[in-house]
């Protein structure tokens, strides 16, 4: 058997929205901040909790109070997370740490057992959320009791190489459920599953490669394909397939029977749950599968015309992304179908433009940033009006961009969005983004935390590719830093004074 958890090719991915976290009590950090009026330095009592009504949150997005974005931090957390935070900003003690996790000295028990508590007592607690389910649900019930964050479930893991993986990953992501399902509903807001987890690579580009060349070729025809929505549109990449495939064989048909099978079984445990679910996105080699997976579960499993249950993921930084979610959202107008959509920018920048290169064809990703932000925010807009006008539509904004924050939380103001009602939310990773998540949560929104889980020897690779990313947000991740710099300073000054 052969399950991979958390990959180890995280320095291919510059920005990612994906995700694990620690037993024992939890711990308010910088990125569980509550929002109340005011703390001082040495006060030993946290202020009584509360969160912003509708009514009284404001209209629009503000950064600029870090007193009142981190006020129910403890100072020695917020020392800690600031502490995490810069250190994995410094680009050769991030590279001194993935040369560790790669060395020898893994493989002795004494070092590395001292680097393993290192990395627990450090980034494990700061990004990550449980070692188990059980234990992430409780780090899911202390964030929302100590911010109003919710909580998005993530099992940790990522591929599978065959069908005895497949069936546990499965499993594993059905007690995910039902670690959600014990929660109140008011704690979290989904779970999130990937198609590579419960359906084997190979397949995953077999028909992939199906996929695309029946797009090319009309006539050329898939005996066993369900009822989906546009994968491709005029604009999207189809260099990765320039033969005719062979069909599948009727091992691989079976293969697939089956892969279609654990995801409904998931999707089905969701809908009895009432528990969304959101499924995450891959590169393009692979993506075609998984969006035709996610939009027929949608159309079995999306019977609720308020509330979609499954929710594909599109990502912004590919130039068909636009073109792709248009086609998607006509087809399920047309078919009467509830669908909901978590919006990235994306997470396989350098990958894609190797594999294009290396075929002689151009990257599907935009070429500038400023072109991916312009995609996102056009999506995103799409996507609230579709959801503002009473359909059943569902929309995660998935963002560490306060630009992109400003704009929807204007938008929403001129739609006339009910910020609560749970059809529109954002979502930040755990441990990043913090004053855009309680920025957010103060104007009104519902706002989650994407919170994964597993061993901590499991999530290494995970957490050096959060310090990679870190290290990447220039911007973002300086102004994080700096807000925190800031109260840690005021607080300095107040208790002196």
């Amino acid at each position: 058997m052969a399950t991979r958890l958390l990959r180890t090719n995280f320095i291919r991915r510059p920005y990612r929205f994906s995700a694990l976290n620690p037993v024992g009590p939890p711990t308010v950090t910088a990125s569980t901040a509550v929002v109340p009026e005011i703390l001082s330095f040495g006060q030993q009592e946290e202020p009584p909790l509360h969160h912003p009504k509708p009514n009284e949150a404001n209209h629009g997005l503000d950064l600029s109070d870090q007193a009142r974005l981190f006020a129910s931090v403890p100072t020695s957390d917020l020392l800690r997370s600031t502490a995490v935070m810069h250190a994995a900003a410094i680009g050769p003690m991030v590279d001194l740490g993935s040369w560790v996790m790669r060395s020898k000295l893994m493989e002795t028990a004494v070092t590395r057992g001292v680097v393993l508590g290192l990395v627990k007592g450090t980034f494990y607690d700061h990004f990550c959320a449980g070692e188990d389910a059980d234990a992430a649900a409780e780090r899911v019930k202390s964030v929302y009791e100590a911010t109003g964050l919710k909580g998005m479930l993530v099992y940790g893991v990522e591929h599978a190489d065959d069908a005895a993986c497949c069936d546990d990953n499965m499993h594993q992501f059905l007690r995910t459920i039902e670690a959600a399902k014990s929660l109140p509903t008011s704690h979290f807001s989904s779970v999130v599953v990937k198609i590579t987890a419960i359906c084997p690579i190979s397949l995953l580009k077999r028909v992939s490669d199906l996929l695309r060349w029946e797009y090319k070729s009309p006539n050329f025809k898939l005996s066993w394909k369900l009822k989906s929505f546009p994968v491709f549109s005029d604009s999207s990449p189809l260099y990765h397939t320039n033969t005719e495939p062979e069909p599948l064989t009727a091992e691989e048909e079976r293969e697939l029977e089956a892969a279609h099978g654990r995801i409904q079984d998931i999707c089905r445990k969701c809908q009895e749950s009432n528990v969304p679910l959101l499924i995450d996105a891959e590169d393009t080699i692979l993506q075609p599968a998984i969006d035709y997976m996610a939009y027929s579960s949608a159309i079995l499993f999306n019977a609720d015309k308020d509330r979609p249950i499954v929710y594909n993921t599109i990502q912004a930084y590919l130039r068909d992304a636009g073109e792709r979610l248009h086609l998607a959202v006509r087809e399920a107008e047309k078919e009467n179908v509830p669908m909901g959509f978590k919006l990235v920018r994306g997470a396989y920048m350098s990958s894609e433009a190797r594999l294009a290169d290396s075929l002689g064809c151009k990257s599907p990703v935009h070429d500038t940033i400023q072109n991916t932000h312009a995609c996102y925010n056009n999506c995103m807009t799409f996507l609230m009006e579709k959801a503002s006008n009473g359909s059943g539509f569902g929309v995660v904004l998935a963002t560490h961009n306060a630009d992109s924050g400003r704009l929807a939380s204007k938008k929403a103001s001129e739609l006339g969005i009910d910020k609560e009602n749970g059809k529109i939310e954002f979502a930040q990773l755990y441990g990043m983004s913090d004053p855009l998540s309680f920025g957010l949560k103060r104007a009104g929104f519902n706002v989650s935390k994407y919170m994964p889980f597993g061993p901590v020897e499991t999530a290494i690779p995970y957490l050096l590719r959060r310090a990679y990313e870190n290290r990447g947000m220039m911007a973002t991740g300086a102004n994080d830093r700096q807000l925190m710099r800031m109260e840690l300073k005021r607080r300095l000054i107040a208790g002196i004074a």
